[in-house]
């Protein structure tokens, strides 16, 4: 969601204005704060400032989707709720991993994101009379879409196999493709990188549709990598400089498809061309994370040398 600023305050797309301690976070249309337990503090006082903006009583439970979902707010603050749960994604993948509550982090950003989506009759509508895969096919707003399926993804990610019985990984692939249809560049080209993880990562099941693919992963990740040896019969590369700068695109490409095949050298030839790339202005949160990650992966391939 792009955020305005106007006469020092962010206002969200819809005019809605921003609770201070979450427009001084979101002022640029990203999450831009020190990755730090300085920069948790903020994040962390971002969403209890969204939450209290949007009248949410401490009683509420967010881990709970029905709860979250039936809880009344006007449909003008609908960017709030968003913000909301992009908030959410960016607490869970960037402070939170690792932790015993990572999992309802995501998991309350997920709810929040749904109830965005919700907050469209029209939504609501499809869903209830043709489901809600069909309902997301018609659906044009991205934000509500990506950040809904990127804390969705995250908690599938707990448990891969049980994901695919429930239908999720068959419903967050469409509301990926969506994206893609709609806004193939939002988020550094994001629904490539997260459509390539999710193909390179579920389970080698013996049948079924949603099985590990990592042909189809190395198709979707060659939109936001340039790698002439492993994309040259593929896709077309994206010549963003996004791309390059959204470090996480790269280490996705290594730990879901490099590594996955086995490709060792590559791999840490990749890893290591994360780390030694500049953290860079544009996403700057993102990109340090994604360097620790990076560290983290680099140790393991380097013992398969």
């Amino acid at each position: 969601m792009a955020a305005l600023v106007v006469a020092g305050i962010a206002v969200a797309a819809s005019g809605a204005e921003l609770p201070e301690k979450a427009a001084a976070v979101l002022a640029t249309g990203r999450v831009i704060v020190a990755y730090s337990a300085t920069g948790r503090a903020q994040l962390d006082a971002a969403i209890a400032a969204l939450k209290d903006a949007l009248g949410v009583p401490a009683t509420l439970d967010e881990t709970r989707e029905r709860d979250v979902d039936t809880f009344p707010i006007d449909p003008e603050r609908k960017d709030l709720v968003i913000t909301l749960s992009r908030c959410y994604f960016t607490l869970g993948v960037v402070f939170a991993k690792g932790e015993d509550g990572e999992e309802d982090v995501y998991r309350k950003g997920k709810h929040w994101g749904l109830k965005g989506l919700r907050m469209n009759p029209t939504f609501v509508e499809l869903e209830d009379r043709e489901g809600f895969v069909d309902a997301v096919r018609r659906e044009t707003d991205v934000d509500a879409l990506y950040w809904a399926c990127m804390n969705w993804v995250s908690v599938a990610n707990f448990d891969r196999l049980a994901a695919i019985p429930a239908g999720i990984v068959g419903k967050t692939i469409a509301m990926l493709e969506r994206v893609v249809e709609l806004d193939e560049t939002y988020d550094d080209y994001g629904a490539y990188r997260v459509l390539g993880s999710i193909w390179g990562a579920l389970p080698r099941l013996p049948f079924g549709t949603y099985r590990k693919d990592l042909e189809r992963a190395r198709g979707y990740f060659c939109h936001v990598i340039d790698d002439s040896d492993l994309c040259d019969d593929g896709p077309p590369c994206a010549v963003d400089p996004a791309c390059a700068e959204h470090l996480g695109n790269r280490r996705a490409f290594a730990e879901f498809y490099l590594i996955e095949r086995r490709m060792w050298e590559k791999a840490a030839e990749v890893l290591q061309a994360v780390l030694d790339a500049p953290i860079g202005e544009t996403d700057p949160l993102f990109n340090a994370r994604a360097q620790d990650d990076a560290r983290e992966l680099l140790a393991q391939v380097q013992r398969r040398l």
